[in-house]
C-alpha cells in the first residue's frame, strides 16, 4: 500500500479511530498526522494475500495469526500503520469483531513497489524498529523476486538476510520456513531484473 500525506491537520487517536470506522479508505496515524492509503498493483495485492494465506495455513493449532492490511498495527500510543501482513502470537490479538488494532505485532511484512520502497525502507522501518514487540521486518519486492529480512537481536537490529529464487525464507521469531517461489506463484514478477548491457 502507498501512504499519501493528507492535508496537514492534527488529529487525536480517538478522532482517527472515528474516521477509520466511517471512511471508505484507510489512513495511517503517525504522531497526530494522518496518511491516506492508496492501492497497489494486482501483483502487489496477490503476493500480499499469498503471504497471509501461507502463514495462516502453517499456524493451524498454534497461537500465532497473520492479518492482512485491513488490520492496523499499534506501534506505540501515537503510531498506527496498516502493514501488508502483520503476525501476532498474543492471545489478546485473536480474531474478534470488537477490535480493529493489533496490540503486539511480532512480524511485519511490507510488499514494496517503486512508489513505496523509499518510505517502507526509511521512515516506516524506523517506526517498526522503535516498536518493542516487532522482532522481524520483512521486505518483499515486486519488481523481481527478492525477500529481505531485518531481525532484532539482543544487540539491536543487527541481522540482515536476503533470499532469492530457489531459497526458503526463514522467520525465526515464529519458527516458519516459506519457499520463496510460493510467494510469487501465479504472478508475472520476474526472477531477476533484466538490465540491458552497459546500464547500471
Amino acid at each position: 500500500m502507498v501512504a499519501q500525506p493528507s492535508q496537514p491537520h492534527f488529529m487525536t487517536v480517538d478522532e482517527w479511530r472515528e474516521l477509520e470506522e466511517h471512511s471508505e479508505i484507510k489512513h495511517e496515524y503517525i504522531d497526530g498526522q494522518i496518511y491516506a492509503m492508496a492501492g497497489g498493483t494486482l501483483a502487489h495485492s496477490f503476493v500480499a494475500g499469498r503471504i497471509v494465506a501461507l502463514l495462516n495455513s502453517m499456524f493451524r493449532g498454534k497461537s500465532c495469526r497473520a492479518y492482512n492490511s485491513d488490520a492496523a498495527a499499534r506501534l506505540s500510543p501515537t503510531r498506527f500503520t496498516y502493514p501488508d501482513t502483520t503476525v501476532t502470537c498474543d492471545e489478546r490479538d485473536r480474531p474478534t469483531t470488537k477490535l480493529r488494532e493489533i496490540q503486539t505485532p511480532r512480524v511485519i511484512v511490507e510488499v514494496v513497489s517503486e512508489s513505496t520502497e523509499a518510505y517502507d525502507r526509511g521512515m516506516k522501518f524506523s517506526f517498526y524498529r522503535e516498536c518493542p514487540h516487532v522482532q522481524e521486518y520483512v521486505v518483499v519486492a515486486t519488481r523481481y523476486q527478492l525477500v529481505e529480512i531485518f531481525r532484532r537481536t539482543p544487540q539491536g537490529w543487527t541481522e540482515y538476510h536476503v533470499y532469492g529464487p530457489g531459497d526458503e525464507v526463514e522467520l525465526t521469531s515464529i519458527d516458519v520456513h516459506l519457499p520463496l517461489a510460493a510467494l510469487y506463484e501465479d504472478t508475472d514478477v520476474p526472477e531477476s531484473l533484466d538490465i540491458p548491457e552497459g546500464e547500471v
